[in-house]
């Protein structure tokens, strides 16, 4: 008979984890949101074989298991709960695994290092535990009242490795992050444990700085074998962590098509979701769903209110998933609008000739002298935004397959 498996959690409709287990073998694993007052009945109580943890329950869950592993009782909380033939709960915290891997991931050594942890919960601890394992010289925890908080962090600017624990910038509340990093000029590693979106701000700012970073995908795939060895007596390899990493950021991510207008971001952008099977979004074309057609709203409310439209449309749309999107030429206007189109995507930039983009319809691209300008004022401005450029073919199935060779779908 098949193991019953699964989730644990508060807000967890969109958790990777159910895709993670399916790519380890062919068994089920369920979701079982849990409200607070509910969750020690649901602990005790429930029918599966084991199951997974995660925020806010880590450490009831600790409380709650009748046998603990020797890193569960030393960090002080458990991510997977093994339930024995007579019915008592074992539990262990394979966190410790995934965020060591994690940090060897990006080469970071602990040693001798002042590590800045950002949240004082569950993962903390496991942030923590594994810092002094491996010989960090000072490990500071930082809260919103504790003694070290974020009013006070500039004590703490002398830090080597920034790890924030924090569900700060988490979907769905893209587009914030816990502290600024440019006040930490000693930072060389940053590990953010959240993977959804696969670029938090933080990340994005670590990328600017040129500091070494990594997002919590990769510590989820590798705390995942762990569980799933335990939880199923399987047998998963280590080395399976790379290659499914890799399947999860290009199927989770958005791909997003910048460039001028008239270059064909609509045309490739559905080419490419029918090829995948993915669903389009034109963000122009959400607009216009609620507005009326883009000439007229301009006609009518002027380029600042459609700008203000245009930056609520990119901060929804580019929150989901999986998708691929097409914006609209000037949406690389506005620093917000490029933080929100990277935060969860592989960017790329059609880059088409002057002399065949379309005007036709186009509210700003009134003439060729007015369209020159026009380029030559966004251009580094796609640059900055894309992951990849993609020259413009005039056979757009060809431009296409530039798309997926550069892309590596």
């Amino acid at each position: 008979m098949a193991k019953r498996i699964g989730l644990l959690g508060e807000n967890i409709s969109h958790s990777y984890s159910p895709k993670i287990f399916s790519l380890f073998g062919d068994f089920e694993y369920l979701l079982f949101p849990t409200s607070k007052e509910n969750f020690e009945e649901f602990f005790k109580n429930n029918r599966l074989d084991g199951f997974n943890v995660t925020i806010p329950y880590k450490v009831k869950a600790m409380e709650l298991c009748d046998t603990l592993s020797e890193e569960a009782k030393a960090i002080g909380c458990v991510n997977t709960v093994i339930r024995n033939s007579d019915g008592t709960s074992h539990g262990e915290n394979t966190d410790v695994f995934g965020f060591e891997y994690m940090a060897e991931k990006i080469n970071c050594d602990f040693s001798g290092k002042k590590v800045v942890v950002l949240g004082s919960g569950g993962s903390s601890r496991t942030v923590k535990y594994v810092a002094e394992k491996h010989g960090a010289s000072e490990i500071v925890i930082i809260s919103r009242t504790g003694e070290n908080n974020y009013e006070n962090i500039e004590k703490h600017t002398d830090a080597d490795v920034i790890v924030n624990t924090t569900p700060v910038g988490m979907y769905p509340g893209n587009g914030k992050s816990p502290v600024d990093l440019a006040i930490f000029k000693s930072c060389k590693k940053v590990l953010d444990l959240i993977y959804n979106p696969s670029r938090s701000v933080l990340i994005q700012q670590a990328q600017e700085l040129g500091i070494d970073c990594i997002n919590g995908l990769y510590m989820l795939v590798c705390q995942a074998i762990r569980s799933a060895n335990l939880l199923l007596g399987e047998n998963i390899r280590d080395d399976v962590a790379d290659s499914v990493y890799e399947q999860l950021e290009k199927e989770q991510k958005n791909i997003v098509f910048i460039g001028m207008p008239g270059c064909g971001k609509t045309t490739i952008g559905k080419l490419l979701a029918e090829k995948t099977g993915r669903d389009f979004v034109d963000t122009d074309g959400e607009i216009e769903l609620e507005f009326g057609l883009i000439n007229e709203f301009f006609k009518r409310s002027g380029e600042q209110e459609f700008r203000k439209i245009e930056k609520e449309v990119i901060e929804r749309v580019c929150k989901e998933s999986g998708t691929v999107i097409s914006t609209g030429g000037g949406v690389v206007l506005l620093p917000e609008n490029i933080t929100a189109i990277r935060e969860n995507a592989t960017v790329v930039y059609l880059d088409a000739p002057l002399g065949r983009l379309e005007m036709t319809g186009r509210p700003l691209s009134r003439d060729r002298m007015t369209l020159m300008k026009m380029y030559f004022k966004r251009a580094k401005l796609y640059e900055k935004c894309a992951d990849f450029k993609v020259e413009v073919s005039p056979d757009p199935e060809e431009t296409l397959r530039s798309v997926i060779e550069c892309i590596s779908l």
